[in-house]
């Protein structure tokens, strides 16, 4: 996909300078009439998060670098009246195609969408799984940081779907079905006693996104039924709201992940410390929520705060236990400093802190700690075409 993209960008150029003399003498521009008016209908846009970081942990200094923490070139339009296809790549992950779906980690999207009526939508390819909530909602260079079930979570898949939007109205609701993961299972997970690999390890994902009062009050709620082996599965509910009023957005999501087999990892990074590679009966709970103030047209002041518990049911209890309550806080200010133009100058304080129970300090020998860090940068979805 990287080659296609590179050809995009550099063929027109090569062309125009084999043929540009023949093209002024014969009066013909490069690209024929009949086909200009598909480059109207196709955006292609740089998605850049740009920072300079300063690094601390522990309240200790580390470091201070430049780094870009999003870049992802996305190229989105309209072939046919009813056909649609996006594509999207992040070059900031390593370009290692996938056993599952046969295409790059890196590559985000790559679907086609069939519009049959104005109400109907169908998609087949590579796609942003429909998991619900704002946080995961949200263009990724607009988040700093992500909670724990978005960051450890596999959120573009294989698969298809189907969207309906309620006449009349601004209800969507879409159901997907897609692979479960991209990397195969033993890829994933340690060799398990009485666990056997699924022949279609799939994902069912129901999504509502609601509107209401003349768009103040939002929703965007799903459910997500994972098959991770045979007789092995985990659920996932994912409750986003968001109330927009003049100057101030809140926006909150309940997310609540019951996995038979520890897709996150998070737990299974504690229990290696006893020879258990792979977690099973873990529970992750989130909670987030963000708050904007558009202070004037150029300025908006934001607080974004992250709450995440990890649970595990021990095979030797009958219940589960808490091992990891993570806190996360952002407060941070952007600024707009071109009039009509996406492009915002960011301050964030990015801190996150990591207690432990007492039960995960003993037996897993897990301790507390804390971080944070400093950022200053450039955030732009820069249209290039």
């Amino acid at each position: 996909m990287r080659s296609l993209i590179i050809v995009l960008l550099f063929v027109p150029m090569a062309v125009m300078a084999q043929r540009q003399q023949d093209t002024v003498a014969n009066g013909q521009p490069i690209i024929p009439v009949s086909k200009q008016s598909l480059l109207s209908n196709i955006d292609m846009i740089a998605n850049m998060q740009v920072a300079f970081r300063n690094e601390f942990s522990e309240g200790t200094y580390q470091r201070s670098r430049f780094t870009l923490e999003q870049f992802r070139l996305e190229i989105k339009g309209k072939v046919h009246e009813k056909v649609y296809f996006r594509f999207r790549d992040r070059y900031t992950r390593n370009v290692v195609p996938q056993s599952i779906d046969n295409i790059s980690r890196s590559t985000d999207m790559a679907y086609l969408r069939f519009d049959p009526t104005p109400n109907w939508k169908i998609y087949a390819g590579k796609m942003s799984a429909d998991w619900g909530g704002y946080e995961f909602d949200a263009n990724p260079i607009d988040i700093y940081e992500y909670s724990d079930i978005v960051e450890y979570a596999d959120n573009f898949l294989a698969g298809v779907g189907v969207g309906y939007v309620l006449p009349g109205t601004k209800h969507e609701f879409t159901l997907q079905l897609l692979n479960t993961r991209t990397a195969s299972f033993y890829e994933l997970y340690d060799t398990i006693p009485g666990i056997k690999e699924a022949r279609f390890p799939f994902a069912a994902v129901a999504n509502w996104r609601g509107s209401f009062f003349n768009g103040k009050l939002n929703t965007i709620w799903s459910y997500s039924l994972f098959r991770e082996a045979e007789y092995e599965y985990m659920n996932y509910f994912a409750l986003g709201n968001q109330l927009n009023l003049d100057k101030v957005k809140l926006e909150y999501d309940f997310k609540f992940s019951q996995e038979q087999l520890d897709r996150k990892g998070i737990v299974s990074g504690f229990t290696e410390n006893i020879d258990i590679k792979t977690a099973q009966n873990v529970r992750y709970v989130s909670h987030w929520a963000k708050v904007d103030v558009r202070v004037s047209d150029k300025v908006n002041v934001f607080f974004v705060g992250m709450l995440d518990d990890a649970f595990w049911k021990k095979p030797t209890e009958s219940s589960h236990t808490k091992l990891r309550q993570a806190w996360g806080y952002i407060p941070g200010l952007e600024v707009y400093p071109v009039k009509n133009f996406n492009l915002k100058v960011f301050g964030a304080f990015i801190g996150r802190v990591y207690k432990y129970t007492e039960s995960a300090r003993q037996d897993l020998g897990q301790r507390n700690t804390d971080n944070y860090r400093i950022s200053v940068g450039v955030i732009s979805p820069l249209v290039i075409l």
